[in-house]
């Protein structure tokens, strides 16, 4: 298999952690990619006409695209358990949902304060996004407890949106007022498929 790559990805982190999981990580070549919102990766678009990461090309050629469904593949490919069935599969698909709504919020937010033009730039904008990423926290604080001892899709997509602020927002100090989100991703951060995966500093 192969994977269009970007180590500053969360998006990508999360087909990786779920590789590294389900021991799939060394049946996966790294394609090295400069996907962007508005430089698009051309070398993406004949695998992907979206020019995005991360798109899988699996062993007999069928091109994937859209981490949810990468990372069920994976989970298929490997026998896993991360996407459960029956009435659990709901909550679960909902945090995975949760989680993904945080990053694209923040990656929004990242785009409008570094791509955008400072005199082109807007701050409500920015906040609107944020209050996203505040919102999704104040829910997560409320329900770290259910987290515990768990690794699906949901724990593994949360796991990402909060190592991606630790990245992108170092300012942002959210685990001040989320302390039981905190306890929870300190114990799930030291997972070696997360350490694995960690963006560059």
């Amino acid at each position: 298999m192969k994977i269009y790559f970007s180590p500053a990805s969360p998006f990508v982190r999360k087909c990786m952690v779920i590789a590294h999981e389900l021991g799939l990580v060394d049946r996966i070549q790294k394609l090295p990619s400069a996907a962007g919102p508005v430089a698009r990766d051309q070398t993406i678009i004949p695998d992907n006409p979206l020019g995005q990461v991360p798109t899988l090309i699996t062993d007999d050629g069928q091109q994937l695209f859209d981490s949810r469904v990468i990372c069920e593949y994976l989970n298929d490919l490997g026998g896993g358990a991360l996407f459960p069935t029956g009435p659990t599969r709901w909550r679960v698909l909902a945090e995975q949902s949760l989680g993904d709504g945080m990053l694209g919020a923040a990656l929004l937010a990242r785009y409008e304060t570094v791509l955008r033009p400072e005199a082109l730039r807007w701050d409500g904008w920015y906040e609107g996004q944020m209050g996203k990423v505040r919102d999704g926290l104040a829910l997560l604080e409320k329900t770290a407890a259910s987290l515990e001892g768990r690794l699906d899709i949901g724990t593994i997509t949360i796991g990402c949106a909060l190592g991606y602020l630790d990245f992108r927002y170092p300012q942002f100090d959210w685990r001040a007022s989320h302390p039981a989100v905190a306890a929870w991703f300190k114990t799930f951060n030291q997972r070696p498929s997360m350490q694995a995966t960690l963006p560059p500093v």
